[in-house]
């Protein structure tokens, strides 16, 4: 039985007096959490929950929102940790959609939950962070319900950056799966104290609690991404391992408070979601010769690694560094052409995969299901191509590749040419119609602080290093960040908006 709640009985049995769980001044053994899960269990039984009902939780990471995911599985229930940046006619959209009976709220968004509670009829139940501690302690344990296998353990709600966000089911054995295939490469054992500061309702963070609690390691939570509480977290824990991705990577190393000795640790960061540019990561690997760097490739729908990159290819000139790994034990990755024809070595095409850990599919939305995972294979959207090792290169989404003049470009391959620029913080590089071409490439780049940017030296620092008609027509210089998504991605889609609204081919 491939089960994601039956270990916690087993580290309640074997590692009681473990330290399990830190948040602040809360500090859980593994006889503690679990005694407080079966305890929670209950209570979500006692307001309704039955089997594959959805438990949503609101609130950003805590020792209650880990409790309550795993509440809802040992209750029998579905878990759907909700976006907390998302506006609250979001959120009503998503509980509408996924009929949660019960929804788990902290008090920063009791608003938001009282307006779910009115206006979502399926929610019969609303549990306030005031009363959490109370209701635990009234709990009567009850025995785990037995989920496992192919049911539903999680409802992901995609990031929404392309679209209409959507329920993606993802199984016990998804997630079990995932955790196998990234344990024959990754040092994570029983020793393990991993730092979670990436938003829980994001699997690319999700997944690693899971993981962590399979081998009865140590989490260490903070409630959200800040630069010198992770930096006092991985002092003050010792921690191991620790995850994020490119914009966090950057915030520490340009923290005057940064040294190697307060990251010494560290055993292993993993980093992915988007694009890292060379130059952010020959920083990081000079910053921490001694700390193993893995770079995963992967989506919600694929629970969520698909490729890792180790750290034998994280060496400075290698060319190899662009690329995102090898598949991972268990996976199964090709690229294929718009007619699912596989193509050869070196040619660009759409990423497609196949495994145990691939979604169980869309919620409610069976068409949808039956398109992305047609033939067999998970159609990514992505674009990339292999080279002669098996190492997959992510050229770009399938739909941000630029089409100028009869041109295939890549953004990323723009976007990594400016970010090497001394005077630039960021840059963000898409099409916007063209007359003449049908797209041209246009570039967002947002200074460095106290610098005055010249576009002429970034057209310059291009041309020296891509092809011209790569090389961006026109730049745009932005004062402020640029817009990110919950889980940190640029938000393009919101930067194509001005250029693309009213156009007979949009691409936002």
């Amino acid at each position: 039985m491939r089960s994601l709640t039956k270990v916690i009985n087993q580290w309640d049995k074997t590692r009681n007096t473990a330290i399990a769980l830190v948040d602040g001044s809360v500090e859980l053994t593994w006889g503690n959490f679990a005694n407080r899960v079966a305890s929670l269990a209950s209570i979500f039984q006692a307001r309704g929950i039955k089997q594959g009902e959805r438990v949503a939780v609101l609130g950003q990471n805590s020792h209650r929102l880990i409790e309550t995911l795993y509440g809802a599985l040992w209750a029998g229930g579905v878990a759907v940790p909700l976006n907390w940046r998302l506006a609250t006619p979001e959120l009503i959209e998503l509980c509408h959609d996924c009929e949660p009976t019960l929804l788990v709220v902290d008090e920063d968004f009791k608003d938001q939950a009282q307006t779910l509670a009115q206006l979502v009829p399926s929610i019969r139940s609303v549990i306030h962070q005031h009363d959490y501690e109370s209701l635990v302690a009234s709990g009567v344990p009850v025995s785990d319900a037995g989920r496992s296998n192919d049911d539903v353990a999680f409802l992901i709600y995609t990031g929404g950056t392309t679209g209409r966000p959507k329920g993606v089911m993802i199984t016990h054995s998804n997630l079990i799966a995932n955790f196998e295939n990234c344990l024959a490469i990754l040092p994570f054992d029983e020793k393990t104290v991993h730092l979670h500061c990436g938003a829980l309702f994001h699997l690319s963070a999700l997944w690693r609690v899971v993981s962590v609690t399979l081998l009865g390691g140590q989490h260490i939570v903070l409630p959200r991404f800040e630069v010198e509480p992770v930096l006092d977290a991985i002092e003050r824990y010792q921690i191991t391992a620790a995850a994020f991705v490119p914009t966090m990577m950057a915030a520490l190393l340009d923290s005057p408070n940064f040294t190697q000795e307060k990251l010494s640790s560290l055993r292993a960061i993993t980093y992915g979601t988007s694009p890292v540019s060379d130059t952010l990561l020959l920083r990081l690997m000079q910053a921490l010769p001694a700390c193993g760097l893995y770079q995963g490739y992967g989506m919600t729908e694929t629970s969520p690694v698909v490729t890792l990159l180790t750290p034998n290819d994280h060496k400075p000139g290698n060319p190899r560094l662009r690329s995102c790994g090898q598949a991972v034990p268990g996976v199964e990755v090709r690229i294929a052409d718009a007619s699912d024809a596989l193509l050869p070595q070196g040619t660009v095409g759409e990423i497609q995969l196949r495994g145990a850990t691939v979604m169980k599919g869309y919620w409610q939305l069976s068409e949808l299901t039956n398109q992305t995972l047609r033939g067999g294979w998970m159609h990514t959207g992505d674009a990339g191509y292999f080279d002669e090792q098996g190492y997959l290169y992510i050229v770009d989404r399938l739909k941000d590749m630029i089409v100028s003049g009869g041109e295939n470009i890549y953004s990323f391959e723009v976007e990594n040419a400016i970010a090497s620029h001394p005077d630039v913080a960021e840059c963000a590089v898409f099409g916007i119609p063209d007359e003449k071409w049908g797209e041209a490439v246009h570039a967002v780049v947002v200074p460095k602080a106290n610098v005055l940017l010249d576009t002429a030296s970034v057209s310059a620092h291009c041309r020296a290093r891509i092809a011209s008609y790569k090389c961006p027509k026109s730049i745009e210089v932005r004062l402020e960040p640029l817009p990110l998504s919950a889980v940190n991605k640029v938000l393009k889609a919101s930067l194509r908006t001005k250029w693309w609204s009213g156009q007979e081919r949009n691409i936002a």
